[in-house]
Order: structure tokens, then C-alpha cells, then sequence
């Protein structure tokens, strides 16, 4: 069974290199999405089986698309070039936390252990 990752992610290469690293390791990705709309749109439409997301979109942080995440019990790994504020992290706790740049071997290696968790 191939899952399906969401990636939100304003910064148009990162996002497309996001997805590239997911696709090259057999995963169908949804995204990337640069904002929070086109994200919460994608996800009333496909329920991922996880999700990368950029904490803090060019609109503003993504505490509503998080939480809709968590509520339906999606892993998250958050993929930040400054470090996740430690509200974030205390308001999701089962999160991943990534820095940008990340090297593909260590972004494969953490999605394969969240998908793992039961």
C-alpha cells in the first residue's frame, strides 16, 4: 500500500524538492501546498497518512491545519529553518521536528518512523 503525504510548504523549491525526496522513496504526495487554504482544501478531499508541514506559511502559522491533522490522528513532521517554538511542540507533542535544510536520508528515515508508530 503506497501512503499519501501532504506537504505545506511556502518556499515553491523546497516544497517541489519535499515532494521529489517523498515521491523517489514511493510515497504519493499531495502538494506542495503554499498556503494554508490550498492545504485544508487538499485535506477535505484525501486524508493523508502523514503530513510535512512548514510551521509558519507566508499567512501565518498553521495551528488550524495541525490540529485538523491531530484531530484525525495524522502524524506530523514539522519542517522549520528556525526552531519549532516551544508552544508549537507543547501543543503537538507526537510531532516530528525537521530543520531546513534536511538532508533526504534523515527526512525518508523520519517519515518511515512515523508511519511505523501505531
Amino acid at each position: 500500500m503506497t501512503h499519501t503525504i501532504l506537504v505545506a510548504e511556502d518556499d515553491f523549491i523546497e516544497g517541489v524538492d519535499i515532494c521529489d525526496t517523498c515521491e523517489e522513496a514511493g510515497y504519493f504526495v499531495e502538494g506542495p501546498h503554499l498556503g494554508m487554504s490550498s492545504a485544508m482544501l487538499a485535506l477535505q478531499k484525501v486524508r493523508p497518512d502523514l503530513a510535512i508541514l512548514d510551521y509558519q506559511l507566508g499567512e501565518g502559522p498553521l495551528f488550524a491545519l495541525a490540529q485538523k491533522l491531530e484531530e484525525e490522528n495524522v502524524p506530523i513532521i514539522f519542517h522549520s529553518g528556525a526552531d519549532v517554538p516551544a508552544d508549537i511542540a507543547a501543543r503537538f507533542p507526537k510531532a516530528a521536528t525537521l530543520p531546513k535544510p534536511c538532508p533526504p536520508a534523515q527526512f525518508i528515515d523520519t517519515i518511515h518512523r512515523m508511519l511505523a508508530k501505531p
